[in-house]
């Protein structure tokens, strides 16, 4: 199984002299989840922007590869920026659905970068987009909500609807950034479950970030534990002791 995303010390400074990412070496290869934990501050969502770039990386390289091509998402800018976002598609803590549209039209959003923007302003997307986005929302049970206005809609079904809009763009590789945050117990189970089960139906290869240890391990068949700008683990959830935990989250008081 080949490496599709190799991180080759990045590093992320937001103000001089204080790295948040310290040289992070990371490969992700192309099938299955990897959940990256860690304490709030520790650098996990700044990894996870750095690979989309939305945020700047100071310096490394992030190379993503297909069966062609290697491209350094590190480097890249311009058109050929927008061309390897296609590529990369990311689930939100907070959805950013865009509320006044309705969940047929949030999906389509997902095919931007594939629709010239005159057609895209006015809502033109071609017809096997449709037909793909009423197959997606059929897989994330909401097909009958299709007319519905986002703001309508919970917490849960918001998030379907993210997974279902990322998962539009074909992608090569899916990130999520704390997609269970904000929801319930059962409906995080429900969203990892889901997400799961659709990433792998496509081969894409899934990187979480994320707090519930339990939810890490349930899911994930490969955790990166970060600590301080830094990976101080990479393993199996069954390879993951309290030891572990200790040193990714610091005192034991909070262990049960």
């Amino acid at each position: 199984m080949s490496a599709q995303l190799i991180i080759e010390e990045l590093t992320k400074s937001y103000q001089t002299g204080i790295p948040v990412l310290k040289g992070i070496n990371l490969e992700i290869a192309g099938e299955g989840v990897t959940a990256i934990i860690g304490p709030s501050g520790t650098g996990k969502s700044t990894l996870l922007r750095c690979v989309n770039r939305l945020v700047e990386p100071s310096s490394g390289r992030i190379l993503l590869k297909s069966d062609t091509k290697t491209t350094d998402l590190a480097r890249v800018s311009g058109r050929a920026l927008r061309h390897a976002r296609r590529q990369v598609a990311m689930v939100f803590q907070e959805y950013n659905l865009v509320e006044r549209l309705t969940v047929m039209e949030n999906l389509l959003t997902g095919r931007l970068g594939y629709t010239p923007a005159w057609k895209a302003w006015l809502r033109w997307f071609e017809s096997t987009d449709i037909e793909r986005a009423y197959q997606l929302l059929e897989k994330v049970g909401l097909s009958h909500l299709a007319n519905q206005r986002a703001d309508a809609l919970s917490g849960g079904q918001r998030q379907r609807v993210g997974i279902a809009r990322a998962l539009m763009q074909n992608p090569m590789l899916l990130l999520a950034d704390e997609p269970t945050s904000s929801l319930d117990p059962k409906t995080s189970v429900e969203i990892m479950e889901l997400m799961t089960e659709l990433a792998n139906a496509q081969s894409i290869p899934v990187v979480i970030n994320m707090h519930d240890v339990e939810l890490a391990k349930r899911f994930a068949r490969r955790i990166v534990g970060m600590s301080g700008g830094n990976i101080v683990f990479d393993g199996s959830g069954d390879e993951l002791t309290q030891q572990h935990l200790k040193s990714i989250y610091g005192g034991e008081s909070w262990l049960v």
